[in-house]
């Protein structure tokens, strides 16, 4: 598995040789006990996504070095993915395309555009520099994946299931993400501008650095994820926000209706430039002391 507790401590704990520093001292860099960085070590707990991220910082590894058990790019590769290899000089037809179970392996600089029906045929696989515009990947189920500098732009990508994932600069511009879940995913540097996110809901990961300029954010749920860097805007109805973390994050031209905020943590550095607010949503901010200034209460 991509997130396996054991692999990953076997990994901090070289890469904290290598940068020179004890335990102690990497707890105290991660604001952590150093029985907690025994712990990751040993194998007998895992830093969540977020925590992984700052460990990269401090380690001067890639966050990629964590994730696992990937075939390298020289092991043996099956037909299909040399074929998607040669795709730019040899196109394969959809039909083709679509028989393919292309998991558990190393796709790097390939095109897939148009791909439908994968279902659980992209599982455990480490996708870099790919192309799936266009596609027809609803209910997907992509667990323990790599997915780095992809395009998804106008695919549909509805009621698919995100789990244990590392997505880090891809475009999901003008995608169909209603009812889609990313559970224990970490989401870095993506674009979602213009993409449906009715009913997406993010839990137990982190979300940063994403844009998400005129994406539609109705019922959409961010529960104990890590929220940083993001700008929110436009209009948000129904969406709930609840135990999580947020770092430089701003509401901005933005304007909340029905969205329930509860137990979040660092709440008061939350920006709100000129958003409008009805009054169950300013119910919610004031419980959990956000700073009400930039506000305008919709009468």
């Amino acid at each position: 598995m991509m997130l396996n507790s054991n692999s990953i401590g076997a990994k901090i704990a070289t890469a904290r040789k290598k940068a020179n520093l004890s335990q102690a001292e990497l707890a105290r860099q991660v604001s952590i006990s150093s029985q907690a960085v025994g712990k990751w070590e040993r194998g007998e707990s895992m830093p969540d996504i977020l925590t992984l991220n700052r460990l990269a910082e401090i380690l001067e590894v890639d966050l990629n070095y964590f994730s696992g058990s990937f075939q390298s790019v020289n092991d043996e590769m099956s037909i299909p993915e040399k074929s998607a290899r040669k795709s730019e000089k040899s196109p394969v037809s959809q039909k083709e395309r679509s028989g393919w179970d292309i998991s558990k392996q190393n796709l790097t600089d390939s095109d897939f555009s148009g791909l439908k029906n994968l279902s659980e045929k992209l599982s455990s696989t480490n996708i870099q520099r790919c192309l799936f515009i266009g596609s027809d990947i609803s209910s997907l189920k992509l667990i323990n994946n790599n997915v780095g500098d992809c395009d998804f732009s106008n695919s549909d990508i509805s009621s698919s299931h995100f789990q244990n994932s590392m997505l880090s600069k891809n475009r999901f511009t003008n995608c169909s993400l209603i009812n889609a879940e990313f559970r224990r995913t970490y989401i870095e540097g993506c674009d979602f501008t213009g993409a449906d996110l009715t009913g997406t809901e993010f839990k137990s990961g982190a979300f940063g650095k994403n844009t998400i300029t005129n994406a539609k954010l109705n019922r959409t749920n961010f529960l104990d994820n890590g929220i940083q860097d993001i700008i929110f805007d436009g209009t948000l109805e129904d969406c709930r926000f609840e135990n999580c973390s947020f770092y430089n994050v701003k509401f901005q031209n933005a304007t909340l209706l029905n969205t329930f905020f509860k137990n979040n943590k660092k709440f008061k550095r939350v920006q709100f430039i000129n958003c409008k607010v009805d009054k169950l949503t300013y119910a919610f901010l004031k419980n959990n002391l956000s700073d009400l200034t930039g506000i305008t209460l919709i009468s």
